[in-house]
């Protein structure tokens, strides 16, 4: 992965880390694995899947009994993002706060990085 030693490369909130441990009990999974792909208005989209099992090739970060994968192609993508967990009236949902990201969309559905 890239990253600077001692450093996780992503890190969770409180409320990101209760919200993915209540996932991965709920179900049994092993955790969540986070990446990239190409899509929406700015070209790149966040992914999000249950992971049943742990791909040796994922980066690992574990926090209070809560486990993200990185998948290794977004992994130079996602270096530095904090994920949060947000929940309003209208919606809840998982925000990733990534400072690679130079563009998103309005709805904020798709992101765009530097150079793509």
């Amino acid at each position: 992965m890239f990253g600077i030693p001692g450093k996780p490369p992503v890190s969770m909130t409180p409320a990101a880390v209760a919200q993915i441990t209540r996932l991965m009990q709920r179900d049994g999974h092993q955790g969540l694995r986070i990446g990239v792909k190409k899509g929406g208005c700015a070209g790149m989209e966040y992914t999000m899947d249950y992971v049943t099992e742990i791909d040796p090739n994922d980066e690992v970060i574990e926090q209070d009994g809560a486990r993200v994968l990185i998948a290794p192609m977004a992994q130079m993508f996602l270096f530095g993002t904090e994920i949060d967990y947000k929940t309003s009236l209208l919606e809840s949902g998982f925000v990733f706060n990534n400072p690679n990201v130079t563009e998103a969309c309005g709805c904020g559905e798709s992101i765009k990085f530097a150079n793509m």
